[in-house]
């Protein structure tokens, strides 16, 4: 009986062309093999494949491959295979070229990732080998916009416990990262009709520019020795602060002002995104608990496992007002748009106990780098003052006036990547400039932490 052709193996798309079969289909597999779409090593289907797939005799296959073998463009061996030949291929002119990679700093400080060398990858495994057994096979089908709802459970439970949220597995979506669910956000505030965005003085550029996206006016709040002073909002629907930990300054929003902003959004109908990047990293004192416990109808709260696992999950979650629900949901579409298997796993990670493990744990490694970096700065360059030190993975370390962007150039020259702090800016803020530096110390794995440490020192005023 013979096979299906959908049995035989490799698939080759080919397109002969030209007068007569076997030269065309030549010619074709020598133009693969020439702009390089058949890399060096790669495994060709059988002659009875290939012909099959393509409709043709077998004996034409077989004499177009003996014919590349011939002018060494293939290797045929018994056993293994038709393969592309080991050879220098060089591209047509006017191909496009392959951007190169950018080369990779010898010690990288830059704020923004933790030490993805110590993803817990068995725990991780496990998690995801015990969520797929148990999960039904309804579940790798198209899901609720709003996510998983092992996952919406998961979370309810752990952000009530850890954070001070008061979620209700109902009025969670999951997002796609972070700034996805700020997109979200945005469009529904347009939508509605909102026109101002207010944002903190110092924070990322790229939030800015994805609430400018959406149509909306992002003034920037004033800054001061207490930190964010959201006010009186002037004109603003909603305001965007980070008030665990501000990004990158590293204070927690004064208390008076926690109470202001929340009384601000009551009184007029303004919307509060809370952004709790790394509210779980608090290292001196009992952690700062979410704004969102204050008054969940008032305020959205975002929360990610980019901090605390990995930016490559592209996992955050948004806890709604009852009335933003449905727009939201609606904005992100008809169907789940986050990985249901990584969903599923970090349902379980969180069930489990090994998410909490897993922060603990961190938190601890941490913490010993937080206190060798300003021990180091403190022995080795006094002239620099570190700050914003008590939770989070990143450290403010001021420096004296002017000398911020010869020593982030001078950093670059010794192969360290560290950002300054007028990197942070917003370029309307009302606030003196500060010459500072924003470094990461969360990035480095183990391995290069005394030697980020070392090239830190080296490049800051004695």
């Amino acid at each position: 009986m013979a096979k299906p052709w959908a049995t035989f193996g490799v698939d080759l798309h080919l397109e002969p062309a030209g007068p007569g079969l076997r030269k065309g289909l030549t010619d074709a597999l020598r133009e693969a093999v020439r702009s390089g779409r058949l890399a060096p090593g790669t495994l060709l289907p059988s002659s009875r494949a290939l012909a099959a797939d393509l409709g043709i005799a077998r004996n034409t296959v077989a004499e177009a491959y003996g014919a590349l073998v011939a002018e060494g463009w293939l290797i045929a061996r018994q056993g293994s295979g038709t393969r592309v030949a080991g050879r220098t291929v060089v591209p047509p002119a006017g191909a496009a070229r392959h951007p190169r990679e950018r080369s990779r700093p010898a010690f990288d400080l830059r704020p923004g990732s933790p030490d993805l060398a110590s993803f817990p990858r068995d725990q991780w495994l496990k998690a995801a080998r015990r969520a797929l057994a148990r999960a039904p096979h309804h579940a790798l089908d198209y899901g609720d916009p709003r996510g998983r709802p092992e996952l919406r459970a998961a979370l309810a439970g752990y952000l009530a416990r850890a954070r001070g949220v008061r979620a209700d597995p109902e009025r969670i979506v999951v997002c796609a990262g972070f700034a996805h669910g700020l997109k979200l956000l945005g469009t529904v505030l347009r939508a509605r009709g909102a026109r101002t965005a207010a944002v903190e003085s110092y924070g990322l550029d790229a939030h800015v520019r994805q609430l400018t996206t959406s149509g909306l006016h992002t003034p920037p709040l004033p800054f001061d020795r207490r930190g964010t002073d959201p006010g009186e909002p002037a004109d603003a629907d909603a305001v965007l602060l980070t008030p665990a930990h501000q990004f990158p300054m590293g204070v927690p929003l004064h208390r008076d002002r926690r109470a202001a902003v929340v009384d601000w959004a009551r009184r007029t109908g303004g919307l509060v995104l809370e952004d709790d990047y790394d509210g779980e990293f608090r290292y001196d004192r009992q952690p700062v608990g979410a704004l969102q416990g204050l008054d969940p109808d008032r305020v959205v709260y975002l929360g990610t496992a980019s901090k605390s696992l990995a930016p490559g999950l592209r996992l955050a979650w948004a806890v709604l007002p009852p009335d933003l629900v449905e727009e939201v949901v609606a904005v992100k579409g008809g169907v789940d748009t986050c990985g249901t298997l990584d969903q599923l796993t970090l349902a379980e990670f969180l069930g489990s106990g090994a998410y909490d493990r897993h922060v603990r744990a961190a938190r601890l490694r941490y913490r010993r780098r937080r206190d060798a970096l300003a021990a180091a700065l403190a022995a080795r360059a006094p002239k620099a003052r570190v700050t914003g030190i008590a939770a989070g993975l990143h450290v403010v370390v001021r420096l004296p006036p002017g000398t911020e962007r010869p020593v982030v150039q001078a950093a670059h020259w010794q192969g360290l990547a560290v950002h300054g702090l007028s990197r942070y800016r917003h370029p309307e803020a009302v606030v003196e400039p500060v010459d500072a530096l924003v470094v990461g110390y969360g990035t480095p794995p183990d391995h290069a932490w005394s030697g980020a440490l070392d090239a830190l020192c080296a490049v800051l005023p004695g």
